[in-house]
């Protein structure tokens, strides 16, 4: 696991500009540096020493040195694929994950890349061919940026390394932040800075001649189902994944789990233990608020496979953290991205390698949402104009109880979503707690809409919603989730926030190949009734106690709504009045001040989207203004005193 970057320019003392391109990003490989001047291309990479600790030095080469390669992430494979290799001829001088991609490369040119099981991002250079080529997994587990300038094509594993280059000024990229707002992640090739692109899962990126070409090397679909019993799924379902795990404890040093004592995570850990000769490490991170706290339920995991377990709580001054978890991520933080990177703080005092649970949701049905898309169905038999008028005062007149998934917001949300088609539900309900199209219309000023145009938010959902790749209803929400979401948003934060800490995250249902067991399985085991995740559930009843898989799903987070109106108004209320994004003309003050005086009051949770406006002010303060995270963290702490 580690950093990388590359300056691809013909001039010598633009390539030198790889050195701050690497220091940017020196978190993600404290163990070792090497940067090289070719002709052609700098290259730079920062270590963290997992495989092959004394001889995986990068950049790495082939033994004429005219293919150089920096990689950042894990071949689960290569063991497999270095035997294949060394049956051809190929000769090894070290024994990591890297110097197979080379020789990849000089078997298979570009396509090096469908052989590979794992996460990665990586940069190639060919000099004879004066090629490069970037690659990024299948499921996006590894970032990738890159950026083409009049004076350079640069690439790098943050944003910030590019931004580092100086051949691009920081400036907010309007799509981005139209789209972000809604749907919580930034899609396709955009991000919050205009100029600077990030390659999506799944496709690699050919330059040549001064020429990029981008393309797919993957795709999954949901066809060609699994033929047996329920009993004969699980047993393979097991197998599969019991395989998946032994792959993924490949590593030189400890490996350990994050145990949030959901379902997922709770079964890495017990797979893992059951694997592992001595106990494993184990990490969690809670809160005081019983009714967002989970840590008892990874206890009971801990104790039964006598893991070394480790834990930590989380108070309201987690806010004052938001500074550092921002300038990780290159863009605002999210809840979730809070929780990932307290417990690899955590986790980085005694391990350099955690598996996840990630995925288990998308790959298994088990978000509400997933039933109440179905559920929304049911209402339409009650008139529709019913609905809008009716039903709709009604909950409105329902006391907001400000807790997680209250009950208003549920019930609001199932009318809302049952006076849409199947399509636009969805669509919908990927940003109804945050921003829809129609608060959009009331947050954007009239000239930001001027600039934005005819743009939708839906469309970045739509498009893999309708894909061919996915049939039912259930397995097009799935589709969506794991093309969309999955590498877009929840996978790049466990990346930078555990990276931050100089921890790598590897998440079992991520493998490729395990992606492609699940989307076999019939949809009618993923979600059975309203039982979500049923076919995962009974795969944990192997595995841990009937109290643990059966209880309600909570989920991993932080009272932030009841924070909000505590804690936090102050600060609050000082962003409504001096917000970077109203001062520059996009957003309206008086519906940024009234959402923020109708959460304090009580009147409506807005936490969801509050919490999105004030990530944006903190990230545009540390990337746009340029202001330093010591002075912006004392802003919070005044406003928040």
């Amino acid at each position: 696991m580690c950093g990388i970057a590359g300056v691809v320019s013909p001039d010598p003392e633009i390539q030198r500009r790889v050195v701050e391109m690497v220091a940017a990003i020196e978190h993600r490989g404290p163990d070792d540096m090497g940067i090289d001047y070719l002709d052609g291309i700098a290259l730079g990479h920062r270590r963290l020493s997992i495989i092959d600790i004394d001889g995986g030095h990068q950049p790495m080469y082939n033994p004429d040195r005219s293919v150089g390669i920096v990689f950042n992430g894990e071949i689960y494979n290569f063991p497999e694929l270095r035997s294949k290799l060394e049956a051809k001829g190929r000769r090894f001088v070290t024994r990591s994950d890297t110097e197979v991609i080379l020789h990849l490369y000089e078997e298979y040119g570009v396509d090096c890349v469908c052989h590979l099981d794992g996460m990665f991002a990586f940069g190639l250079w060919d000099a004879r061919r004066r090629r490069l080529l970037l690659a990024r997994d299948h499921m996006g587990q590894k970032p990738l940026f890159f950026m083409q300038s009049n004076e350079a094509f640069t690439f790098g594993s943050e944003v910030k390394a590019l931004l580092a280059s100086g051949f691009v000024s920081p400036e907010i990229d309007l799509e981005a932040l139209y789209h972000y707002i809604s749907l919580r992640f930034i899609p396709d090739q955009l991000t919050l800075f205009e100029g600077v692109q990030k390659l999506p899962a799944a496709h690699r990126l050919v330059l040549q001649d001064g020429s990029a070409r981008i393309e797919r090397y993957w795709s999954f679909s949901f066809g060609n189902k699994l033929a047996g019993s329920e009993a004969e799924i699980l047993d393979e379902l097991d197998a599969t994944l019991q395989d998946t795990v032994r792959a993924h404890r490949l590593s030189d040093v400890p490996v350990g789990t994050f145990l949030s004592g959901g379902i997922d995570s709770s079964l890495m850990t017990a797979i893992l233990a059951r694997q592992a000769d001595s106990p494993v490490p184990t990490f969690s991170v809670g809160v005081r608020d019983k009714g967002f706290n989970e840590l008892p339920f990874a206890r009971m995991v801990a104790d039964q496979y006598g893991t070394d377990h480790h834990e930590q709580i989380a108070d309201a001054d987690l806010v004052h953290r938001l500074p550092q978890m921002i300038w990780h991520l290159d863009e605002p933080a999210d809840p979730f991205g809070v929780g990932v990177f307290m417990v690899s703080e955590l986790a980085a005092r005694h391990v350099k390698v955690v598996l996840s649970g990630d995925g288990g949701d998308e790959l298994f049905a088990g978000y509400d949402r997933y039933s109440g898309v179905q559920m929304a169905e049911g209402l339409r038999f009650v008139p529709a104009v019913i609905r809008r008028s009716v039903i709709r005062r009604l909950i409105d007149f329902m006391p907001e109880s400000f807790a997680y998934k209250g009950l208003s917001q549920k019930l609001r949300w199932l009318n809302e979503m049952s006076l849409m088609s199947r399509e636009d539900r969805y669509a919908e309900s990927m940003s109804f707690l945050r921003f829809t199209e129609e608060s959009k219309a009331g947050l954007f000023s009239a000239s930001a809409k001027r600039r934005l145009g005819e743009i939708d938010s839906k469309s970045k959902i739509l498009d893999h919603f309708n894909s061919a790749n996915a049939e039912d209803l259930v397995e097009r929400m799935l589709y969506t989730d794991l093309m969309t979401r999955m590498p877009d948003h929840l996978l790049p934060i466990v990346d930078r926030m555990a990276m931050a800490h100089g921890l790598e995250v590897r998440p079992p249902l991520m493998e490729h190949r395990m992606v492609e067991f699940a989307a076999r399985i019939p949809s009618s085991l993923k979600l059975k009734g309203r039982t979500l995740k049923y076919l995962l559930r009974q795969l944990a009843r192997r595995y841990m106690s009937e109290e643990l898989v059966d209880r309600k799903k909570q989920g991993f987070g932080f009272p932030l709504a009841y924070w909000m109106q505590n804690e936090l108004s102050g600060l609050l209320r000082g962003v409504a009045e001096n917000s970077a994004f109203v001062e520059a003309g996009l957003f309206e003050r008086t519906y940024v001040r009234s959402m923020i005086e109708d959460h304090i009051a009580g009147r409506r949770d807005h936490n969801y989207r509050i919490w999105i406006l004030l990530n944006l002010e903190i990230w545009h303060r540390l990337f746009i203004e340029g202001t330093p995270r010591e002075d912006v963290t004392d802003w919070i702490q005044r406003g928040a005193a």
